[in-house]
């Protein structure tokens, strides 16, 4: 009779058996029989975690929920102020001792000014040239800062700001009275003798010139215009402005 031998698989289908001769323990022939020698057996037990038959190397292999495989490096972030124009202004300003009137640093100084010549000269009737020469920024470590820091931080007004550290620039007048004369005066607003034109949209604009004794040479009031023309002599007195577009010299 022909014996049959069966062996029990684990759920996992893992199963290490050696079995030394041929078949499974019987022979067909006379002489020897023999049972199969099992080497190593896995016992039919239920797996339900397949980990444990497969084990991994996963180094998020962790109980903490919050684990995350964040292995983005630190990189330094660099301030663009810090390293910016204002940061060069500053580092210069160290080393000339340079001081500002504001208070405040010689590049944040600079950035401001900067800021003020896209729409402070016009407002107030000046070219950016003579609005930088007004007053005391170009004055003692002003001119130095300037000359300096606006070429970096602003080139687009590098002209202007070599114009009035020369002196040397093209003047507006707005609004006021001005003492007709070429030479500056302490405390007092000038306007050199010449031709000057006002254009843009003026309404109600007045406009004298008179004598040093205030008698009056010449005059208008315009309720509506787009361009005014007025010639101012070196023998005038004053010159006076009201509600009037800016007076530019004519070329």
């Amino acid at each position: 009779m022909r014996r049959i031998c069966r062996v029990g698989a684990a759920a996992a289908g893992v199963l290490a058996v050696a079995v030394l001769g041929t078949g499974c323990g019987g022979s067909t022939g006379d002489g020897a029989s023999g049972a199969p020698v099992v080497v190593s057996e896995t016992p039919d037990a239920e797996v339900t975690d397949l980990g444990d038959w497969f084990p991994t190397d996963d180094p998020l292999a962790t109980d903490d929920p919050l684990a995350t495989d964040d292995t983005t490096e630190d990189y330094e972030t660099v301030d663009p102020a810090v390293s910016g124009p204002e940061a060069e202004i500053d580092q210069m300003a160290t080393e000339k001792n340079w001081e500002t009137f504001s208070g405040s640093s010689a590049g944040s100084w600079v950035t401001q000014v900067c800021s003020d010549l896209e729409s402070s000269p016009e407002e107030h009737g000046q070219s950016p040239a003579q609005w930088l020469d007004d007053g005391i920024r170009m004055e003692e470590d002003g001119k130095d800062i300037l000359l300096f820091g606006i070429p970096k931080a602003c080139p687009k007004w590098t002209s202007a700001v070599k114009a009035a550290a020369s002196g040397k620039y093209e003047r507006w007048f707005g609004d006021g009275t001005f003492v007709v004369t070429s030479k500056k005066l302490d405390g007092e607003r000038t306007i050199p003798p010449g031709t000057y034109r006002a254009e843009g949209r003026m309404e109600n604009c007045y406009w004298e010139r008179t004598s040093e004794s205030g008698d009056i040479i010449d005059n208008n009031f315009a309720t509506s215009a787009r361009k005014i023309t007025v010639t101012i002599s070196s023998s005038d007195g004053q010159f006076t402005s009201e509600g009037c577009a800016t007076w530019k010299p004519m070329k």
